[in-house]
């Protein structure tokens, strides 16, 4: 007996319609059709039969694979939620433990916020050493040196060994300052600390690599200049070094703004004090000037400092980014724009650095600021001393587009072209084991590419032991 076609329609709709409103329910394909075939006393061809299975089971074949899919896309649409949340999270607790209570904060014309903060409140005794640590407000004593005019504006000429050493530094003096001094100071019994934010964070790799250099070496090795060990490092150096006993160095450098291309490239000068081997092992403390969009989120050229007892492993950071250094100055912000800064053929500002060796490492920054110390307890190998000294320039080479990057070094020009044009150290001394400041007996040279940065010593009266370094990277 044959089924009528309206029996069939009629069922194939309700099925149909059942399925839908009851998608999680057993496959109902087999016990509907049993259902109404017992209800009508119907007996269905075997053939019919089949094609209302066949058309059940496709049916639940699509549904079960839309289900499927619907999942997948819940299950990763809530792990990238859940990856998105941990991350802020961990961002909002480092902003913590950085942003310290201010007494009071002020902003700077270049967009920073500049908090102060209670001296025995800065992030340097977060670090487990440093719990029960006693501020030393002022070192006990100071290098023999004659204390003169360290920041100002050299004069647009290049001082000769025939002038005396005050004819041509001493013309056009003028202060060095920092932008957000503009708008207010920190009260004594606090210090500035550039604020951090969100997005600073947020532009590195990771919120533990924040504020760090890259682990792989960052020190120029003078004994080895290997071209496989440079393309991989990607740093790249034009220094000036001296290797012995020391227990400070001092310099005076001009200050530029030299264009970087890259975002995660930089561009610095600055002093380094260096104890151990150029393994796991290497001790440094740097300070200078530097432009790093990718730690500051611009170009600016700003006063910055850096430590590290592991060969940038694990220990140190830039600035205060991390327990460390201890700073007692309320006037000087690490981290924070210095300006003006040198003009081509124009004026040349410069400012001067010294560290040395008195108990803890002190850092001065030009006339008699005596900013804060790095505890000797950080370190394994500048306990006591340092065995290496480099002063020069530093850039970042990523080599993005497959060739060298035209980040500039200094001023960006090559060290021949001298004064007004070019960048420079002068006035380069060392601290002996008597605390005496001198002239280095012996300066080398060093450079990976000297046809992209080069450096040239010299020495005269006025500038004492000095060299120009630089470059502007790939020539285009």
């Amino acid at each position: 007996m044959g089924v009528k076609p309206y029996v069939l329609r009629d069922w194939v709709q309700r099925a149909r319609t059942r399925w839908a409103q009851r998608v999680r329910r057993v496959p109902l394909c087999d016990r509907q059709f049993r259902r109404v075939r017992e209800a009508r006393g119907l007996s269905i061809p075997l053939t019919a039969a089949c094609v209302v299975y066949k058309g059940c089971d496709k049916m639940k074949l699509k549904l079960f694979f839309r289900f499927v899919a619907v999942v997948l896309w819940l299950f990763t649409a809530a792990r990238y939620c859940h990856a998105g949340r941990s991350r802020n999270l961990e961002v909002m607790k480092h902003l913590n433990r950085l942003n310290k209570r201010s007494v009071e904060s002020i902003k700077s014309p270049d967009g920073d916020m500049i908090d102060c903060v209670r001296i025995s409140h800065q992030p340097a005794f977060d670090h487990p050493f440093l719990k029960n640590h006693t501020i030393q407000m002022r070192p006990n004593y100071q290098p023999n040196w004659i204390n003169d005019d360290t920041i100002k504006v050299s004069a647009t000429k290049k001082p000769s060994e025939d002038e005396s050493s005050s004819s041509s530094l001493s013309e056009k003096q003028q202060t060095i300052t920092q932008l957000w001094h503009s708008n207010g100071k920190c009260p004594k019994g606090t210090i500035p600390i550039r604020r951090t934010k969100k997005e600073d964070i947020l532009r590195a790799s990771s919120v533990k690599s924040y504020g760090k250099k890259k682990s792989f070496s960052t020190v120029a090795s003078p004994n080895s200049i290997d071209p496989d060990f440079i393309n991989q490092n990607g740093h790249q150096h034009a220094i000036a070094y001296a290797e012995g006993e020391f227990y400070g160095a001092k310099a005076t450098m001009n200050v530029w703004n030299p264009k970087v291309q890259q975002y995660n490239e930089f561009s610095l000068s600055q002093i380094w004090l260096l104890g151990g081997s150029f393994a796991s092992d290497l001790n440094s403390i740097e300070a200078g000037w530097q432009v790093s969009p990718e730690l500051y989120g611009d170009n600016n050229t700003r006063l910055f400092t850096y430590w590290t007892s592991d060969a940038y492993q694990a220990t140190g950071c830039y600035n205060l980014l991390c327990s460390g250094f201890i700073q007692i100055n309320n006037e000087i912000a690490m981290g924070a724009s210095i300006a003006p800064i040198s003009q081509n053929h124009g004026s040349q500002y410069d400012i001067s650095i010294l560290i040395w060796k008195e108990g803890n490492w002190w850092m001065q920054f030009g006339n008699g600021k005596v900013l804060g110390y790095w505890p000797a307890t950080l370190f394994s190998y500048l306990t006591e001393k340092a065995s290496l000294i480099e002063w020069g320039g530093e850039v970042v080479n990523t080599a993005f587009d497959g060739q060298h990057t035209t980040t500039q070094m200094g001023s960006g020009q090559f060290p021949q072209e001298g004064f007004s044009k070019a960048s420079y150290f002068r006035n380069i001394e060392i601290v002996d084991e008597s605390n005496n400041l001198r002239s280095p007996k012996d300066i080398s040279t060093f450079t990976e590419q000297p046809n992209c940065y080069d450096v040239r010593t010299g020495s005269n009266g006025d500038w004492g032991s000095y060299f120009y370094y630089g470059g502007p990277g790939r020539d285009l």
